[in-house]
Formats: structure tokens, C-alpha cells, sequence
């Protein structure tokens, strides 16, 4: 069952609660050209920054991407290769080993640190040096449709991320024609439940303890306000 949550308007999805997505939902998002994983001799690589560890200062520090980026997304990779060495997963793109191990109680281990990695690697290109401000004019009108303003859409999106209980993560996500904000918990991702992500922000407290502490609404309203990158969202909806 979707959970509809009556004070942020935001759905909580949780992927025990949906049917597998189907492969080739996955492969038609990974044909979209966001760079979810790479391969190298059938291992899984951990996907390069799209900007300098500093390039986000003073929002979330270089010391905060050292040990977010190479210490906690770097071990989902390690973590996972241990895990699909020698296995059917092996030779599988990423999403196709999230999509395949979804539900599967047995695989749990595999699809929490895969759908870390994909979810981690979408985080950092939710975000940029030059974010903030307006969306794209197309973005910006399909925003207008679905939450009445950009600010409304901001306020759904931080709504969700404060309030999510635990560990992690606010997602914008286009269902169907329409622009919605849901909440996953964990490692769980929209890209099993039918839905499209366009942004999203990780609320796990490696994300912003470092240097926000307990302030997760502070953490979480610089990133919408200085660093979203709007322009990544328009791209995903292609």
C-alpha cells in the first residue's frame, strides 16, 4: 500500500510494499545517460564526482564529501562487489541488479548496497556549484501544475526530508504527467516502484551530521536553496 501522508502530501513508498518493477523499466531510465554505475571486468566502479570535493563549500564542506563520498559510497561499492562476486549478479548492470534483487529476502544485502550506490551516485548530481534559484522554464511550469509554485515544491521536498523517520531519502519524482515528492526509507529507491526520479536530497545522518549535527531542517534547506540542481531534474524528465 502507498502511505499518503496527511500533513506533508508527500507518499512514503516502501519497496516490500510494491511488485517488482520490471527489468526493463530500469533499463529505460539507465538509457537516459544518468551515469548510475560503470563496469570494469565485471566489477561494479564507483562513479566520479561531478565536481571538486570543495565545489559545494560552504553548504556541505570538502571534509563532509571525504568521508560521505569515500568512506560511506565507496564501501557500498567495495561492499557489493564482496557480495556478487561469483554470483549471477556479477556481469549485471546496476540497475538491473537492484530491479532483480528487489523483495527478495535472501538478497537483501545486495540490493541495500546496490540501491546505495545508484542512490548515492543520483544524490551528488542532484546537486551543484551553480544551483538553487529557478528551474528551467519547462521544469518550472510543470512545477507550477503539480505544487502551484517552486517555493511550494521546495517546501513539500524539505517537508519530507525533515520528517522522514530515520535513516533516508526526499525524492521528486514524475508519476505518470505529474510532479509528485515522495520519502523512502533506508536504501529503498523510486527506481523499483514505477515512479521516474528527478532529484533527490539523503537525509542519513552521514550526510550532514558532520557539521549540521542534529540541525537536519538547516542541512536540508541550504541544499534546496544554494545547491538543487534543477537543471539534472530537467534532464531526467527528458
Amino acid at each position: 500500500m502507498i502511505k499518503i501522508d496527511a500533513h506533508l502530501g508527500a507518499t512514503a513508498l516502501n519497496r516490500r510494499d510494491f511488485l517488482i518493477a520490471s527489468a526493463g523499466t530500469a533499463a529505460a531510465f539507465a538509457m537516459s545517460g544518468f551515469p548510475g554505475s560503470a563496469h570494469a571486468a565485471g566489477t561494479i566502479v564507483l562513479p566520479a564526482l561531478p565536481y571538486a570535493e570543495n565545489a559545494l563549500e560552504p553548504v556541505i564542506t570538502a571534509n563532509m564529501i571525504g568521508f560521505h563520498y569515500g568512506k560511506h559510497h565507496k564501501g557500498y561499492v567495495d561492499n557489493l562487489n564482496k557480495l556478487i562476486a561469483g554470483t549471477e549478479y556479477a556481469d549485471l548492470p546496476l540497475e538491473k541488479i537492484i530491479t532483480s534483487a528487489s523483495g527478495l529476502l535472501d538478497k537483501t544485502a545486495i540490493f541495500n548496497n546496490a540501491a546505495q550506490i545508484w542512490n548515492h551516485t543520483f544524490y551528488w548530481n542532484s546537486m551543484s556549484p551553480k544551483g538553487g534559484g529557478e528551474p528551467p522554464a519547462a521544469l518550472k511550469q510543470r512545477i507550477d501544475a503539480s505544487f502551484g509554485s517552486v517555493d511550494a515544491c521546495k517546501k513539500e521536498l524539505a517537508g519530507a526530508a525533515v520528517s522522514q523517520f530515520g535513516s533516508g531519502w526526499a525524492w521528486l519524482v514524475l508519476d505518470g504527467d505529474k510532479l509528485k515528492v515522495v520519502k523512502t526509507s533506508n536504501a529503498d529507491t523510486p527506481l523499483t516502484m514505477g515512479v521516474k526520479p528527478l532529484l533527490t536530497v539523503d537525509v542519513w545522518e552521514h550526510a550532514y551530521y558532520l557539521e549540521y549535527q542534529n540541525r537536519r531542517a538547516d542541512y536540508v534547506n541550504a541544499v534546496l536553496d544554494k545547491l538543487i540542481n534543477w537543471q539534472f531534474a530537467a534532464q531526467n524528465i527528458g
